[in-house]
C-alpha cells in the first residue's frame, strides 16, 4: 500500500524497509510501521469511510495491508452500546461499551489477525503460527482456514479447555507448552528464526499490532466522529492499549477529527497478572515481569512486550491503571451481563470490575464520555463463571409447583 512507508524502531527512529522483522538491528527496539499521512489525508474522508465495508477494511488508507479479495479476513465495525443502566450501578452518566464479541471469532483478535494474514499473504507465507493464551489462537486457525493456509499455534498447557476446542476445531495444528504464555513466546521466537512461517505476533507484529487502531477509528466514527474523554483498555501485552491511543491521533492527523484529541486513557488488569499497574502504582518506569495467576487467562502475559509504552500513554493522557482480584473478575462479568445483556469473557470482567473501581476512587468521573472495550466473549471462558451461576430452581411440570416456587408471584396476582 503507497501510504505504509516503512517499519521504524520505536527506540532509536532507524527505519527499515517493509518485510517480515520486528527488531531493530542495532539497539534491538521493537519496529512498528509508519505512513506518508500527507498522502493518506488527501485520498481519505468521512464520506468514503461510510460508503466503505462494514468491516475495518472501511479505514484501508491507515492500515499497513490492502483488503485480501472476497471478505475471508473481515472484522469489526462491532456495536458501540450505550450502557445507561451500567453506568447509574457505577455512578456514571456517560458510558459506553465496545462490544468486541461480535467479531468472527468472538474477540478483538480478529481484527489483528486479518491485518496480519494479510500481510502475510503479502509476503507469500504459506503457514501462519502464533503464541496464544487462547484468543489469538482462535483467530489465527480460523483465519488461516478461510485463506486456506497451514496454521501452528502454541498455547500453554492449561488453558481453557473451550478455547483449546474452539482453536481445533478448524482443523490446524495446536501445541500445548508445559509452561506459561512468556515461555510459549520464547519458543516461539526460536521457532520463527527456524520455519519460514508467519508467527502473527512475533515476525509479523509490526503489522498485526496496527489492526487494533481500528478500535478507535470505529470508536470515533460511531461517535459522530468525536472522541471519548476517557478510554478503559485491558492490558495484556499493552500492545491494544498504546494503539487505541495511536488510532485517536492518527485520525486528527489526517483530518477525519476536527480537533486534536484529548482522551485519558485507563488500563485494567488482574491482581493475579498485574505488572503494568504495579508500576503505575509504584510509581517507577519499569514494567517488572510476573509470573502470572489469574483466571483471566487471557491477559496472563508476566513479561508484556509493551508494558513500558502503554504505562507511559497512562501517564502522558492522565489515566489510571487498576488491578482487581479473580472475585471481583467474577463479579465484573456478572455485572455486565445483568445490567447491559453482554456476555463478556474474564478479561471483560477484569475491565469492568477495574472501570467500577476507578470510577469509586473519582479516577473515572461522572461529567465524563467514557468507553470500555470488552474484547472477548463470555462463552470462551464458561469454567471462570460455572460456580457462580445456576438454575434459580427445579420444579415438576405443573402450575402448583410454579406457585409455591414464587409465592410472592402468586401473591401479585
Amino acid at each position: 500500500m503507497a501510504s505504509h512507508t516503512a517499519l521504524r524502531c520505536r527506540e532509536c527512529g532507524r527505519e527499515y524497509p517493509i518485510a517480515p522483522i520486528y527488531t531493530c538491528e542495532w539497539c534491538f527496539g521493537p519496529l512498528e510501521a509508519t505512513y506518508d499521512y500527507d498522502a493518506i489525508k488527501g485520498s481519505i474522508s468521512r464520506e468514503a469511510i461510510a460508503a466503505g465495508p462494514a468491516s475495518i477494511w472501511r479505514y484501508g488508507p491507515l492500515l499497513p495491508v490492502s483488503a485480501p479479495a472476497g471478505a475471508a479476513l473481515n472484522a469489526g465495525w462491532t456495536p458501540l452500546v450505550r450502557a445507561d443502566r451500567l453506568a447509574a450501578e457505577l455512578g456514571l452518566g456517560e458510558l459506553w461499551i465496545k462490544d468486541d464479541t461480535r467479531n468472527p471469532t468472538n474477540s478483538f483478535k480478529d481484527r489483528v489477525v486479518a491485518v496480519a494474514l494479510g500481510k502475510a499473504l503479502d509476503f507469500g507465507f504459506k503457514t501462519a503460527a502464533c503464541a496464544s493464551t487462547g484468543n489469538l489462537a482462535n483467530a489465527v486457525a480460523a483465519a488461516a482456514a478461510r485463506t486456506g493456509l497451514e496454521s501452528f499455534v502454541f498455547v500453554p498447557s492449561d488453558l481453557e479447555a473451550g478455547k483449546i476446542l474452539t482453536t481445533a476445531v478448524y482443523g490446524g495444528n495446536v501445541v500445548a507448552i508445559d509452561g506459561n504464555y512468556d515461555d510459549v513466546n520464547r519458543l516461539c521466537a526460536e521457532l520463527a528464526a527456524e520455519f519460514p512461517w508467519a508467527f502473527v505476533n512475533v515476525n509479523v507484529r509490526p503489522f498485526y499490532a496496527e489492526g487494533s487502531k481500528t478500535l478507535a477509528y470505529e470508536t470515533a466514527e460511531q461517535l459522530g466522529w468525536e472522541t471519548p474523554d476517557h478510554v478503559v483498555v485491558p492490558i495484556a501485552s499493552g500492545s491494544l492499549l498504546t494503539k487505541i491511543h495511536k488510532g485517536f491521533h492518527e485520525l486528527h492527523t489526517v483530518g477525519l477529527l476536527d480537533e486534536e484529541p484529548v482522551v485519558r486513557v485507563s488500563g485494567a488488569q488482574a491482581l493475579g497478572c498485574s505488572p503494568v499497574a504495579t508500576a503505575f502504582a509504584d510509581g517507577v518506569d519499569d514494567v517488572h515481569p510476573v509470573r502470572p495467576s489469574t483466571i483471566a487467562k487471557s491477559l496472563a502475559i508476566g513479561n508484556p512486550a509493551d508494558g513500558y509504552y502503554a504505562l507511559d500513554v497512562i501517564r502522558k493522557t492522565g489515566g489510571a491503571c487498576g488491578s482487581v482480584t479473580d472475585d471481583e473478575v467474577v463479579e465484573g462479568m456478572r455485572l455486565l451481563a445483568r445490567t447491559e445483556g453482554i456476555f463478556g469473557e474474564t478479561a471483560a470482567g477484569v475491565t469492568i470490575a477495574t472501570l467500577a473501581k476507578l470510577a469509586r476512587e473519582g479516577v473515572v468521573r461522572r461529567d465524563e464520555r467514557v468507553v470500555a472495550y470488552v474484547t472477548g466473549h463470555g462463552l470462551k471462558t464458561l469454567d471462570a463463571i460455572a460456580p457462580h451461576v445456576s438454575v434459580t430452581t427445579t420444579i415438576p411440570p405443573r402450575l402448583d409447583a410454579f406457585r409455591a416456587a414464587f409465592p410472592e408471584l402468586t401473591q401479585e396476582a
